[in-house]
């Protein structure tokens, strides 16, 4: 059996994946499962070398994944390779991290005895990826798990199997022994089946999930069940706080690029710039200049920033959140009537937290403008939020900034920097509603390894009975 993904420009077919069923589902967790032993024993330099030529096959599928995700997602090519050059960092990070994953040895009050603290393989982990980023975020599933001596199940988005499937191909053609590397895709209709059978499946020990909050809830409750650790990066509500001493057009471009990349469908993307009063006026202006200057057009031409939206539901999303605000007293400084999954770059000014636009996530090409008084409602607006992934801080006062940042109940914030901001080596993720873990560097470590402590008695042992 199999299913069609249908292009979000043209209606016409854009990939054609495997539909799975639980029982082959399953047996992808078994084929892993059995060469989790080998794979484990494997040295890390062996897991190094296969990795760099992993990522350097990612890298050489540029135009296949440019392709794939412009016809899948209605993604802009730029966008694409954006994804292809940073997937190709977080494996190759990865890799680096093979002769990082250390233990220590600990004082012990025993006499002779050795006592260690050891991170070892768990087995089988689910990565279960979206589409929004869907080659940096398919690798990011993976490629640390792999590091630390794990086999894993990528287990596709219903949205762009082929793009997710290409990053399987480049690992399989970098030479990863069989059943290291694997993956899932099913029926859009089958999706809650086949991933709870893998979660519930007893080789499959951890599982990472990308995603929205609402469905990352019902993950997180199916692996509780099992006891199983779940690491979770979820939806955002990003706030970009301008205070009144911010360099204006530094912060309108940061505010642009995290509200427009990718059409505002980021999980960093900037949701809400919180404006102090004083200079609310001057950088509204100088944003609905720049915002209006972002054409969207075709992501098959890719002449302009701005491409497709996913699917038609983001539009009327964007759409229905526009117009709540609207009718709520909000001003439109720019934006207008969508042309089927073209959604023009969307600017709604004096938006209130009485209004939906500033409590849901958008994930669409729009962004809300709020007014503060001073610092310290700026800081509560952007705390009044049941997400807390991504913020930012725009201030000539760097020592006011990280105070400011401090303040911020989210798992990131930049100080004078966009909202949209990754690197391989650092630790990603949220906090509240947008979930918990951390993927990169050595926090992933922390995630895909178990800490076991070990002791070697070198004394005869001495004992009260």
């Amino acid at each position: 059996m199999t299913f069609e993904r249908l292009n979000p420009m043209t209606g016409e077919v854009a990939s054609t994946a495997r539909a799975m069923t639980v029982a082959e589902a399953e047996a992808v967790a078994e084929r892993a499962d059995a060469a989790f032993p080998a794979w484990s024993a494997t040295g890390p330099n062996a897991r190094r070398a296969l990795l760099t030529k992993a990522a350097d096959a990612l890298q050489a599928k540029a135009p296949a994944f440019v392709e794939a995700m412009t016809a899948e997602t209605g993604a802009t090519p730029g966008w694409a390779m954006f994804n292809v050059s940073l997937a190709a960092d977080v494996i190759r990070e990865a890799a680096a991290l093979t002769t990082q994953i250390g233990g220590e040895v600990i004082p012990s009050d025993r006499p002779g005895c050795v006592a260690m603290a050891l991170r070892e393989p768990v087995g089988v982990i689910l990565g279960i990826a979206p589409w929004n980023g869907p080659v940096v975020l398919g690798a990011r599933a993976v490629a640390v798990p792999l590091a630390c001596g794990n086999t894993v199940i990528l287990k596709a988005s219903e949205t762009c199997p082929r793009t997710h499937q290409l990053i399987v191909e480049a690992f399989e053609e970098a030479g990863f022994p069989d059943g290291v590397v694997n993956t899932v895709t099913n029926a859009p209709a089958d999706a809650a089946e086949v991933v709870g059978a893998l979660i519930d499946h007893p080789a499959v020990r951890r599982i990472n999930f990308t995603g929205s909050t609402a469905v990352g809830r019902v993950v997180a409750q199916r692996a509780a069940a099992h006891l199983k650790p779940v690491l979770l990066e979820l939806g955002g509500k990003a706030p970009l706080l301008v205070l009144e001493d911010a360099d204006l057009d530094e912060a309108v471009k940061a505010a642009a690029f995290g509200a427009f990349m990718n059409q505002g469908q980021i999980c960093m993307s900037t949701e809400r710039i919180i404006v102090l009063d004083a200079v609310a006026d001057a950088f509204a202006e100088k944003f609905r200049a720049k915002a209006a200057s972002m054409a969207v057009g075709d992501p098959r031409e890719g002449k302009t920033p701005l491409g497709a939206v996913v699917e038609l539901r983001t539009a009327a999303r964007v759409a229905s959140l526009v117009d709540d605000a609207l009718s709520k007293g909000a001003v439109r400084l720019t934006g207008g009537e969508a042309e089927g999954v073209l959604v023009p770059a969307t600017v709604i000014d004096r938006v209130t937290p009485a209004m939906r636009l500033f409590r849901e996530e958008s994930f669409g090409p729009v962004v809300a403008v709020v007014r503060a008084s001073d610092e310290a409602e700026a800081i509560r607006l952007a705390n009044d939020t049941e997400y807390g992934l991504a913020a930012s801080v725009f201030t000539c006062d760097t020592a006011r900034g990280l105070r400011v940042a401090r303040q911020i109940k989210t798992g990131i914030c930049h100080v004078n920097g966009p909202t949209v901001h990754d690197e391989p080596q650092m630790p990603f993720g949220g906090v509240n509603g947008s979930g918990y873990g951390r993927f990169g560097g050595k926090a992933g470590i922390d995630a895909f390894t178990e800490l076991r402590w070990i002791t070697i008695e070198t004394q005869p042992g001495q004992y009260p009975i």
